[in-house]
């Protein structure tokens, strides 16, 4: 999702659009985060517990889940509203016309990516799930694997047989604008490199993919 269908990503706005709305105080923590940036930028942390740290920061380590249904519309609202390429919804509607069937895949939490997936048009949604505890509070944990690289290729995998699709009975289309999603691309029939950073023009032109540009 995130600057392939988004301009910008998403995962920072929506932790201060939580914070902003849910929590105003807890903005004092924002100095904090550059601890955690640093942790992930010498290797002792990965990208989850990045994600995680900062959710407990801005958000909290257990929050019940009407207070996040209060502002996830509203979060869904501002990404649809101003951070979305014009040419993704272009996209999607041609698409459908053709008969395809739209799935987001993204390492971006399922909590705030569903209302945002709707609202354009997709048909389900394949993301980072957050765990809950027994009293059905979000925890600043993720549960599972954070979709990303090869996790998310393997969760595309699960999600098409829990869904009785067989890879043989299908063309798919895969659209990414970063080389973590190489093996993603790689099992498409028709990968496009959309919006791509260098490595992954530098992969696309080597492959062959479809390059998309809409910045």
């Amino acid at each position: 999702m995130d600057k392939t269908v988004t301009r910008r990503a998403t995962y920072n706005g929506f932790l201060l659009h939580m914070a902003l709305n849910k929590s105003p105080w807890r903005l004092v923590l924002l100095p904090l985060l550059p601890v955690g940036l640093a942790l992930y930028a010498l290797k002792i942390w990965d990208r989850a517990r990045l994600k995680q740290f900062a959710q407990m920061l801005l958000i909290g380590h257990r929050v019940p889940p009407e207070k996040f249904a209060r502002y996830l519309e509203s979060h869904a609202d501002l990404v649809v509203g101003k951070n979305v390429y014009p040419q993704l919804r272009e996209r999607v509607a041609a698409e459908k016309a053709a008969g395809y069937r739209h799935v987001m895949a993204t390492a971006s939490y399922r909590l705030y990516v569903e209302a945002i997936a709707h609202r354009l048009g997709f048909d389900d949604v394949i993301a980072t799930n957050l765990a809950k505890n027994s009293s059905g509070h979000v925890l600043a944990r993720i549960d599972g694997h954070n979709c990303y690289d090869a996790a998310k290729l393997d969760l595309v995998k699960a999600w098409m047989q829990a869904q009785g699709i067989k890879r043989e009975d299908c063309y798919i289309r895969a659209y990414s604008d970063h080389v973590s999603d190489a093996p993603l691309l790689g099992f498409a029939d028709e990968p496009f490199a959309t919006n791509p950073h260098g490595p992954l023009t530098q992969m696309a032109k080597a492959n062959g993919w479809t390059i998309l540009d809409w910045r």
